[in-house]
């Protein structure tokens, strides 16, 4: 498992973060004149909490929207894909695969998409791709501190490892003549997200096992990616639910 480190901003990443406890909370800084953040102080336990000038946290955040608080932390837990598939996984499910998707919003706005409904991973690649940055985990809204985050140094060679552990491989496509609601979602499925200008690179388009599209009537032909990653996620979650599987003996 390798690691990032981060600092935590904004009230709801903070809070996430603490109360997840997926990694070390090193120190909370609080705005000397905040007078709304009492539920983070009480998960901030035994973490050292200093007061701070709105001046000090906007350097401690980088400029970020901090909403008078920051947090430092140790490192945020980043699986390797061989380790992550030593995991027990269910054999339904589902994950999100980033092509590259470079906009630390959409980014952040997947993560935040796939740990509300119940994906099992994210996986990015280490080049072309948001870096895991406070801007990030602000807009993942402290779901990145919920899902396991998987990097892979090749996308296209992590798709071809998923199969050989029963994952499909599903591209969201516009341009794919199968509609998402028609393919069986329910089974072991990874979900391919593109770059937001140039989509689905072509090697690992041809590790697909199947593209989709989300049909649109209106006049607009396309969707934002953070967008189309939460329909089809949606998706998989309804057919799990229309169908559920049956227990195991």
């Amino acid at each position: 498992m390798k690691n990032s480190s981060n600092t935590v901003i904004g009230r709801i990443p903070v809070l996430e973060c603490l109360r997840a406890q997926k990694r070390k909370a090193l120190q909370l800084f609080i705005l000397d004149s905040a007078r709304d953040l009492d539920d983070v102080r009480a998960a901030a336990r035994n973490v050292p909490i200093e007061r701070a000038t709105r001046q000090d946290l906007d350097k401690l955040s980088g400029g970020g929207t901090h909403q008078g608080v920051v947090l430092r932390t140790g490192p945020l837990p980043i699986f390797e894909l061989g380790d992550w598939l030593k995991r027990p996984l269910a054999k339904d499910a589902f994950i999100v695969i980033l092509d590259c998707v470079e906009d630390p919003h959409n980014f952040g706005a997947i993560v935040r998409s796939a740990a509300a409904c119940g994906a099992a991973a994210v996986i990015f690649p280490k080049d072309r791709t948001a870096p895991i940055s406070a801007t990030t985990m602000k807009s993942a809204a402290g779901a990145i501190e919920h899902i396991d985050m998987v990097q892979v140094t090749n996308i296209a060679r992590a798709a071809t490892q998923l199969k050989e552990h029963d994952f499909w491989i599903a591209a969201l496509m516009p341009e794919s003549r199968q509609v998402l609601w028609d393919a069986n979602l329910r089974d072991r499925i990874a979900l391919v997200v593109g770059n937001e200008g140039k989509g689905i690179r072509p090697l690992v388009e041809k590790q697909c096992d199947l593209t989709l599209r989300i049909p649109l009537s209106g006049p607009i032909t396309s969707l934002n990616a953070s967008v189309s990653t939460a329909i089809a996620l949606a998706e998989c979650v309804r057919q799990r639910v229309a169908h559920p599987s049956p227990p195991s003996p």
